[in-house]
């Protein structure tokens, strides 16, 4: 019999690990993950996604695919972070499923529900639609999820998705508006890190929804008569810009910093 006690002369050894395959892995997953990405055919539309953002030119860049400047295509971690978002969605919605929520999130060709609007040229796509469950509130409401890191998810608890998050809350204005829900939304908010549900009633603000609207009119039909439309800020190292965090909320890195400050690389 193997004796294992202490003095038994058997040593305990941590696994000979390859430091090396960590990076192996993830390096091919990054690769396919920006292969996949760069496959996909460009929006050719206004999206209520990106109709919140504080940049007009920005919107308009997105709307005409016009191409991202060298270097500042999605990264491989942004990526992975739209890809845990779009998982976070499946899940939540089989929670409120479980719970007795009747989530409707698909039509009966597969496809989500949406609108579409100026000749398809602004477009937007809903999460799903609840039409009854378990909790006192107005059906059927509009139901959207975003998945959030730890600090993002504390703000939106503190303050409220409205505050916190402009860009969501144009999009719930819009949904809300184009998909003639006018109940309060149902928002949640998933903790990526904790995989907690923060949730909260968004009542309808149609002034918002057409704020927004117009704003994708104007972007489209400054495309038509090939305007540029003006930016956001005065100067190229502004937030705006560069990225970061301001009374507006948090602004993404611009994509075409270069092509719109004359600065190619």
């Amino acid at each position: 019999m193997l004796d294992l006690n202490h003095g038994s002369g058997c040593q305990y050894q941590k696994p000979d690990r390859d430091p090396g395959i960590t990076v192996a892995v993830n390096a091919a997953i990054d690769a396919a993950l920006v292969v996949r990405n760069r496959s996909q055919v460009a929006r050719q539309y206004v999206s209520t996604s990106g109709i919140g953002r504080e940049c007009l030119r920005q919107i308009q860049y997105d709307y005409l695919a016009v191409p991202k400047d060298e270097g500042r295509d999605f990264e491989p971690k942004t990526l992975r972070i739209f890809e845990a978002g779009h998982r976070g969605e499946d899940v939540v919605a089989a929670w409120l499923r479980a719970a007795g929520f009747d989530l409707r999130t698909e039509r009966r060709d597969g496809r989500q529900f949406g609108f579409s609007a100026l000749n398809g040229r602004f477009k937007g796509h809903i999460d799903g639609c609840l039409v009854g469950g378990p909790v006192a509130m107005a059906y059927p409401a509009l139901w959207e999820n975003k998945a959030l890191g730890v600090s993002s998810w504390k703000d939106v608890v503190k303050r409220g998705v409205v505050l916190s998050k402009p860009v969501y809350a144009a999009q719930l204005a819009l949904y809300q508006a184009y998909m003639d829900l006018p109940a309060p939304a149902l928002f949640t908010a998933l903790n990526r890190d904790t995989w907690e549900i923060h949730c909260e009633l968004v009542p309808f603000d149609a002034a918002l929804a057409q704020t927004m609207s117009d704003r994708a009119l104007q972007v489209v039909q400054a495309s038509d008569a090939q305007e540029l439309l003006p930016r956001a800020s005065a100067e190229r190292t502004s937030v705006v810009c560069r990225g970061g965090k301001t009374a507006g909320g948090w602004h993404g890195t611009c994509s075409w910093q270069d092509r719109c400050w004359g600065t190619y690389r």
